[in-house]
């Protein structure tokens, strides 16, 4: 007997929220209010097009839209290092695009790297393993190969785990992912 998977759609103002909360965790002490909480680097993303749409207009972040994974890859690196809390919001095909950044700078260069990565073309209620995307069916499979830990954000319950991963990324100095599993909602 095969249980379905509860997959939904998950409004981009929790999704914001948490970013938000992974933000605050890292948030250095005597550092003024008014500051942003930290950097959202992406490249356009259609799965996740309505938290980017929040994103745009809010005062606690800040958005930079990259021409590719890989400058989102470079530019992280130089803001983490400079002591800037900052994350990278990506579809799948930008994780492909960019595994030899991923694996130089995140891994070989131990520079924390957290990403949020949208799976188009995701169906409702079935396993990743048996999507007709391929894009799809071998994202973990990828970030098994390259030993990243990795978490599913399939439905509301799910969203500490923005947090949990962000905050692993900088404990372990390496990439951590969560991979999006349906378009985010309004």
């Amino acid at each position: 007997m095969t249980t379905e998977l509860r997959t939904e759609s998950i409004p981009a103002p929790l999704i914001v929220e948490a970013l938000k909360d992974a933000f605050r965790w890292e948030r250095p002490e005597g550092r003024p209010a008014t500051s942003p909480l930290g950097w959202v680097l992406t490249v356009p993303d259609t799965h996740q097009r309505s938290v980017l749409r929040l994103l745009t207009d809010d005062p606690d972040i800040r958005l930079l839209t990259c021409s590719t994974e890989d400058e989102a890859n470079a530019i992280a690196a130089g803001l983490s290092i400079g002591g800037e809390p900052v994350l990278m919001l990506i579809q799948h095909a930008g994780l492909y695009a960019s595994v030899n950044t991923l694996r130089g700078v995140a891994m070989d260069g131990r520079v924390p790297s957290f990403y949020l990565i949208g799976l188009l073309g995701r169906q409702p209620g079935q396993e990743l393993s048996d999507s007709r995307s391929s894009m799809v069916r071998y994202a973990e499979p990828l970030l098994e190969t390259f030993g990243v830990p990795y978490a599913r954000l399939e439905n509301a319950d799910d969203l500490p785990r923005i947090a949990e991963y962000y905050r692993l990324s900088r404990e372990q100095m390496g990439p951590t992912a969560v991979l999006v599993g349906l378009e985010t909602g309004e």
